[in-house]
């Protein structure tokens, strides 16, 4: 089973694809899309939608987990997170792809047995599940790879 995680952002949005063989979780690839404050709005939608198509394409994931912001701290940041979580949302299902969100708390949880684990933990752990050489550098990725694992184990539990 393969999914893809993805933390959302405008200016950057993490992504992790995991697979999940043998009862093992394989790390097939992590990392961020970036888009530009210089170009406008519909720009950088466009250009995450064009992204996460192609990493779709290339993996062909069974399920999609996205983390659901449900906190802002800053209120201008809210609305830009909110298009680009629909646009990674209708970017899933054009290509029929099963979506599933998680809360902040419910990825530290999976992936580290307590919901108010802090960046580092997550990322440790993150390193030690998939046997990365190396803790992700992109707290987005490592948020993406944590929901990209909540991802299979709903998916899991399911069958």
């Amino acid at each position: 089973m393969i999914s893809i995680g993805i933390d959302p952002g405008i200016a950057t949005t993490g992504y992790g694809v995991v697979e999940h063989k043998e009862n093992n979780f394989i790390c097939l690839e992590y990392g961020i899309i970036e888009t530009e404050k210089s170009i406008s709005m519909p720009q950088r939608l466009s250009l995450l939608n064009e992204k996460l198509s192609f990493i779709i394409k290339k993996y062909n994931p069974h399920i999609i987990g996205i983390e659901n912001v449900y906190f802002f701290k800053n209120l201008k940041t809210a609305m830009p997170v909110s298009q680009a979580k629909g646009v990674i949302m209708m970017t899933a299902e054009k290509e029929g792809i099963p979506i599933e969100e998680f809360t902040p708390p419910e990825i530290k949880v999976a992936v580290t047995g307590y919901g108010q684990a802090n960046k580092e933990q997550v990322k440790k752990m993150i390193q030690l599940l998939l046997n990365l050489k190396e803790k992700p550098h992109h707290d987005d990725a490592a948020d993406a790879l944590g929901a990209s694992i909540c991802a299979i184990n709903k998916a899991m539990s399911l069958l």
